[in-house]
């Protein structure tokens, strides 16, 4: 199985290490999170996550916006539908859930590459990520309450993200967030200069691809997972996830080659 290019608003690119680049290339929307390139980016992610070339995604943008959110003027032409709109908001919503849930759920590490600004829903991706680096010109905001929308959905994904202060401070004021900032409470790994974003993005990237996809998938799904349990059942999980994951056979030639002082020929089984 290959990623395909499936639309010219999000562009595809695997490369020889298996990171594969999804740019968003809706420039003149501001790349925003308009229906058609939600559902151009559920279908990405869910071939991305079963293609077994694919070992990271990074998810990048073309512009100066990485993402503005939904695409408001047409959230607005629902609106002339017989019930105000309401069957199309639902519609609209149940569809971004189904991406924001789909990066994580996916079995492949997800890293955001961020130049410019992140507002609304463009933000709940960032949060969505399993990693973010941002250049020092990014900017992130959950801005709905300007415009008397709360940034309901978004909120998830950044409570998730970022600790409550943080996020009820982004959701309540609408304030736009430093690149800076937006590193110290939490919702990007690094900052650096717009010139070394991708160098930066992509030595992460090649590093992460250098594991075993197994462990990969194993380890990322064990995350997402505990940390909705208690602690008891948290810990009775990850043991089992362990003992599994100590059966695999990339853990026994991982072992293996640690005690032999050699590189670890992954299979990724």
């Amino acid at each position: 199985m290959s990623v395909m290019l499936t639309s010219d608003i999000l562009l595809a690119d695997l490369d020889a290490h298996g990171i594969l680049r999804l740019t968003l290339n809706d420039q003149g929307r501001r790349n925003a999170l308009s229906e058609a390139m939600l559902t151009t980016l559920r279908v990405a992610f869910e071939q991305a996550s079963a293609d077994p070339a694919v070992r990271v995604i990074v998810l990048a943008a073309t512009g100066p916006a990485f993402c503005a959110g939904h695409d408001l003027k047409e959230m607005t032409a629902g609106r002339a539908s017989d019930d105000g709109g309401k069957t199309y908001f639902a519609h609209v919503m149940s569809l971004c859930a189904s991406v924001m849930q789909g990066i994580v759920t996916c079995s492949k590490p997800v890293i955001a590459e961020v130049r410019g600004v992140a507002t609304a829903a463009g933000c709940q991706l960032v949060a969505s990520c399993d990693l973010a680096i941002a250049a020092d010109t990014a900017q992130f905001s959950t801005p709905g309450v300007h415009i008397g929308l709360f940034c309901s959905t978004p909120m998830v994904a950044l409570s998730r993200s970022v600790a409550s202060k943080h996020a009820m401070e982004m959701l309540l004021t609408g304030d736009m967030v430093s690149a800076t900032r937006a590193a110290e409470i939490g919702l990007v790994n690094r900052v650096v200069v717009p010139d070394a974003l991708h160098d930066a993005t992509m030595q992460i990237a090649l590093k992460i691809a250098s594991k075993s996809s197994m462990t990969l998938a194993t380890g990322k799904r064990a995350y997402y997972a505990q940390r909705e349990m208690t602690l008891g059942d948290a810990y009775d999980y990850a043991s089992g996830v362990m003992v599994e994951n100590m059966l695999a056979q990339d853990a026994h030639e991982g072992i293996s080659a640690f005690i032999e002082k050699r590189k670890p020929e992954w299979q990724d089984a």
